[in-house]
């Protein structure tokens, strides 16, 4: 079979911040690398679970809700996948990740989503978890832009 895309970013190198994957038609794909690849320090499912749920949230309220197709974890548990329609700029894009991560840095309350009858797993959540990792994001996004969403060979 042939590799898929992302199997061919050299993950010994690769470090957190938010990265153009893949260019698909009108779908662009950006991987937000929340944790350096293989250290041995990876998002923990109760807080992966509660900033997908805000994260989710957030972006599909935004002025470019019309335009969010996608935002899950990466099974690595590294980072989320977002994917967006390609009328989005790298700069609109960045600036909804950042936005939605003071979003969910500055979050207090009922998770949205956390109810039994709308969640498969409910009872996993991790609210400061979530906060920390976003907290810890915007300082690596602060000075991203969008020539730093190129992977490096």
């Amino acid at each position: 079979m042939k590799k898929i895309a992302s199997f061919t970013v050299n993950h010994d190198i690769l470090t957190k911040g938010m990265y153009v994957s893949r260019v698909d038609g009108d779908v662009i794909t950006y991987d937000i690398r929340m944790k350096t690849p293989n250290a041995g320090d990876y998002l923990n499912s109760g807080a992966m679970h509660t900033f997908e749920h805000l994260f989710a949230t957030y972006a599909r309220n935004s002025a470019l809700s019309d335009s969010v197709i996608y935002v899950g974890p990466m099974g690595c548990r590294t980072g989320f996948y977002f994917l967006l329609r390609d009328a989005v700029s790298r700069e609109e894009a960045l600036g909804l990740v950042k936005e939605s991560f003071r979003f969910i840095a500055a979050f207090e309350g009922k998770i949205p989503g956390s109810e039994r009858i709308e969640c498969g797993n409910y009872l996993e959540h991790d609210l400061p978890g979530a906060k920390a990792v976003a907290e810890d994001m915007l300082t690596v996004l602060e000075n991203w832009n969008a020539e730093s969403m190129d992977y490096k060979a």
